[in-house]
């Protein structure tokens, strides 16, 4: 059955640059991009295009303003929604591993926090994927995860737009 199964390709995006965290005053799930942040958001949707073609991925963000506003310019672009789910905020990498063979079924644009992005790629390498790299995930950079049933079988780096 799981032959018939055609790959499945999950983009792993780290938010764009947002303000630093230690000159925001409130609640830092608010805090939004940067302007250097927000050209790396646009750069995105043709990115994606790049990896995907003409697939329309899914979107699936972190409810925090940096991550939406990263995967904003992408929505657009697709003319889609993105979905907010908890379990790509920051702080929640065991969930968000939890929740990874779900957003296996179609192609996914996932947009997250460095700790959640780590905890992810730290369960791929145990289950025998070669990053290639140590890892890491700059801000605006995205990671391609490839694979099929609901297992991921390869993982690329590439770096955020200069």
């Amino acid at each position: 059955m799981c032959e018939t199964v055609p790959p499945v390709t999950i983009l792993l995006v780290r938010h764009a640059r947002a303000g630093r965290r230690d000159r925001w005053v409130g609640d830092d799930r608010l805090r939004p991009l940067s302007r250097k942040g927000r050209v790396q958001a646009d750069a995105l949707p043709d990115t994606v295009a790049g990896l995907l073609g003409a697939a329309r991925p899914r979107l699936v963000s972190s409810p925090w303003v940096r991550c939406l506003g990263t995967l904003g310019p992408l929505a657009a672009a697709a003319g889609t929604e993105v979905e907010v789910d908890d379990a790509l905020g920051e702080g929640m990498g065991d969930k968000a591993v939890e929740a990874l063979g779900g957003w296996m079924a179609t192609p996914t644009v996932l947009c997250s926090h460095g700790d959640v992005i780590e905890r992810i790629l730290i369960e791929v390498a145990a289950h025998g994927v070669r990053l290639g790299r140590p890892v890491q995930a700059a801000k605006g950079s995205l990671w391609v995860l490839s694979g099929s049933c609901g297992r991921i079988e390869a993982a690329r780096y590439l770096p955020p737009p200069a």
